[in-house]
């Protein structure tokens, strides 16, 4: 059964050229999150030839939703022959802007030496056209299976995740009796298995100060200066006290195996889409974005307090300092057990397809696992998919054929295993 399920695979590398170039060439960029229906109907309509039934779910009054950028998700579902578990793959149909440096158009889906260059096309589109062809082949050979299969094509991952996989968990997508196994096809590598990622706090801080007229700054208060007294004390004090913070989960890469602090963006003064020469004001205002990235060791009031302990020391040793500081997001590590069936079954897979013991991982960034977990309650769910890490977000993004091709195999194999499927 597995021969012949694998060469249906091998027989479908082109199908799944064609269907990863299909998903690329619609720039479903996030923000602001364009032709996100067109791209789930491209995925549903496949899938409905396949058999599988369709939901559509637009995520109404979600951040950015708006009749001009709808946030619509695609949830295919198909029974199996008698009752049973079900296995889901969710990939998410977002991807970053393309930014500079690109050689090729990032949304044309180009072919060259074996890869598929695009944006999106590691991160994650052709993880999911992977899975697609995966349950095809599945459906094609006749294979009886109890229980069900679900695919979901879903938004705003890039962005947090609230429009899609949040809002579904909270709709009961994610959850028993619904659900019981799930796989998010990642760019992780082909030959690993992600078990979660590291926690995640989003954070505003905005100083204050008083406007005045910029030849007499003396009769002002910089707000920028103060936040530039705050980015001192991040410098001397907080990154080197970051640096020393260190993790037994596996993260990947090396440097992640430590807290992180990012800072995003810096806003002060003049408002940047000014027109024209700028006036000559002392800024009133200025706005620091903070990613903080800390590890299940930590604590999460403990990381807020890190950051607050300086301002507040700031605003009893500095003449007129004044913040206020505001939650952006936060997420809670996540670490799905070495023993759960879903990484059981994928990494059988792996060891039998690529004849080694996969390295088990854990992710330096937040995927939609966040939500799987914390909403729906559901804890048999990994990362696993054909991309390479190092090349998400990047210019000239690619992703290898043949790895698609092994992941495909990958997904088929564990779902037979996880569905306790015969021929």
């Amino acid at each position: 059964m597995i021969e012949s399920l694998f060469s249906r695979i091998e027989s479908k590398r082109e199908e799944l050229i064609s269907f990863t170039q299909d998903l690329v060439r619609i720039p479903t960029i996030n923000p602001p999150g364009k032709d996100y229906i067109k791209c789930a109907e491209l995925l549903g309509n496949r899938l409905a030839k396949s058999g599988f039934s369709l939901i559509y779910e637009r995520a109404n009054n979600s951040p950015g939703d708006s009749d001009r950028y709808p946030r619509h998700n695609v949830i295919a579902r198909i029974e199996g022959q008698h009752s049973g578990p079900c296995i889901h793959f969710n990939g998410h149909l977002d991807v970053v802007v393309p930014g500079r440096g690109w050689t090729v158009d990032p949304f044309e889906g180009l072919v060259q030496d074996g890869k598929i260059y695009g944006r999106g096309t590691c991160d994650m589109k052709g993880g999911l056209s992977a899975a697609v062809i995966a349950m095809e082949a599945i459906l094609e050979e006749n294979i009886h299976f109890p229980g069900a299969i679900e695919i979901s094509g879903t938004v705003d991952e890039e962005t947090g995740g609230y429009g899609g996989v949040a809002f579904l968990a909270e709709k009961g997508f994610f959850s028993k009796p619904r659900v019981d196994h799930v796989i998010i096809p990642e760019p992780l590598n082909v030959d690993r298995v992600c078990l979660g990622h590291r926690g995640a706090w989003w954070a505003e801080v905005e100083t204050f100060g008083r406007i005045a007229h910029g030849s007499m700054p003396f009769l002002g208060d910089s707000a920028i200066r103060h936040m530039s007294a705050f980015l001192e004390l991040l410098e001397s004090r907080l990154f080197p006290a970051l640096d020393k913070k260190q993790t037994s989960m596996p993260v990947v890469p090396e440097g992640a195996r430590r807290s992180t602090l990012n800072l995003q963006a810096v806003h002060g003064g003049e408002a940047e889409s000014f027109d024209g020469m700028p006036s000559p004001c002392v800024p009133d205002s200025c706005r620091l974005i903070m990613d903080r990235r800390f590890l299940i060791e930590e604590n999460i009031a403990e990381v807020k307090a890190e950051v607050t302990s300086l301002l507040d020391e700031l605003a009893d040793s500095r003449l007129n300092f004044r913040y206020q500081i505001r939650d952006i997001m936060e997420f809670l590590p996540t670490m799905t057990d070495a023993d759960a069936p879903v990484v059981q079954a994928v990494s059988s897979a792996l060891k039998n397809i690529l004849g080694k013991t996969p390295e088990h991982i854990i992710s330096p960034g937040t995927y939609d696992q966040k939500h799987i977990a914390r909403i729906g309650h559901l804890h048999d769910c990994i990362a696993y998919g054909p991309g390479i890490l190092d090349l998400a977000h990047q210019p000239d993004e690619y992703i290898v054929i043949d790895d698609m091709v092994t992941a495909a195999k990958v997904m088929a194999a564990s779902t037979l295993e996880l569905l306790g499927a015969r021929s």
